[in-house]
């Protein structure tokens, strides 16, 4: 294989797979442990798995799972899985490149000059709030309690406790 970006590669196939609905962890899992043999063995167009091996690598205890997924990453063109009628011989795979391109990367550390290339990265600052945020100053909490005497507490009352107006000497001609 010529040039291979992994992390392009990775990125690609992460999006992809965020669109996907189809897809679930079994399969994200898998697609990661065969990816993970691809980059093992360098990157060749085609490469053979034990599915034993795979199995493990991806976390799958089941045999009927790891079939079932791998033939449909293979049907939703993920991948090009041949199964081996030989058990002796392994499965070949070939991994599609997501995300490669042609031409260079741009190099964002900087230039022999010092003068940089690429996009800028600012990192977001959160700044404080200082301000006084006028809405929130009907809520109980920011009421002021000082000259609430300690012995309505004691006794079980609360400060807003008729505010529906439900006290025996309600007038039934206003409205609520």
């Amino acid at each position: 294989m010529k040039k291979f970006n992994y992390i392009h590669h990775m990125n690609a196939v992460l999006f992809q797979f965020s669109k996907d609905n189809r897809l679930n962890p079994t399969h994200i899992s898998l697609y990661i442990a065969l990816f993970q043999l691809w980059n093992k063995y360098h990157f060749p167009h085609e490469f053979f798995v034990n599915r034993q091996e795979v199995m493990v690598l991806a976390k799958l205890g089941s045999k009927m799972t790891y079939h079932r997924a791998i033939k449909e990453l293979s049907h939703w063109k993920y991948i090009i899985y041949m199964p081996s009628k030989n058990r002796f011989k392994g499965s070949q795979i070939i991994m599609f490149q997501f995300g490669t391109r042609s031409g260079q990367d741009v190099d964002c550390i900087g230039t022999k000059s010092g003068t940089r290339s690429g996009q800028e990265v600012v990192r977001k600052i959160k700044h404080k709030q200082t301000g006084i945020n006028n809405k929130n100053n009907n809520k109980q909490e920011n009421f002021n309690f000082e000259n609430f005497s300690g012995e309505n507490s004691r006794n079980g009352s609360v400060l807003f406790e008729d505010n529906l107006k439900t006290k025996t000497n309600k007038k039934y001609d206003e409205p609520l």
